[in-house]
């Protein structure tokens, strides 16, 4: 379980993500990982090093307000942050002790999907749109 679960939970913050509309889908996602970026700043164990990781996913999810790939970078400097964390014996969530491994296994789900466009589901399913074959797609139609 220490595994499936985390697993299991960015493939539901994936669904849910997905009934946002586009474009706030992507600003949605920005502003979460900025504030997974700082949650640290309360109890992390790396004392200055916290505000400079802050920074720097507050600079990720800034430039990801238009950019899945800057959303989905921020997502995986959190995941090495939570293994950080969890090596040196600083839970994210203080009376949960495995709660940083478990959001370094989330965190990747998550920002895979975000490196590959923060697609809905539906469109996730369906997969890449083709044109039939012998016809021609008129990009200004």
């Amino acid at each position: 379980m220490t595994v499936v679960a985390p697993i299991l939970i960015g493939i539901l913050y994936v669904v849910l993500n997905s009934l946002i509309r586009v474009p706030h889908r992507r600003r949605f996602n920005a502003i979460m990982v900025a504030g997974a970026g700082a949650a640290y700043l309360s109890g992390g164990g790396f004392g200055a090093w916290e505000f400079v990781f802050t920074a720097a996913v507050t600079y990720c999810a800034y430039r990801g307000l238009e950019s899945w790939t800057f959303v989905g970078i921020a997502w995986l400097l959190h995941t090495g942050w939570d293994l950080l964390q969890h090596l040196d014996g600083n839970p994210i969530i203080p009376f949960a002790e495995h709660s940083s491994l478990g959001c370094a296994i989330c965190d990747p789900v998550i920002a895979a999907w975000c490196l590959t466009g923060g697609r809905s589901i539906r469109e996730l399913v369906r997969g890449p749109r083709c044109a039939p074959a012998g016809s021609v797609r008129n990009p200004s139609a």
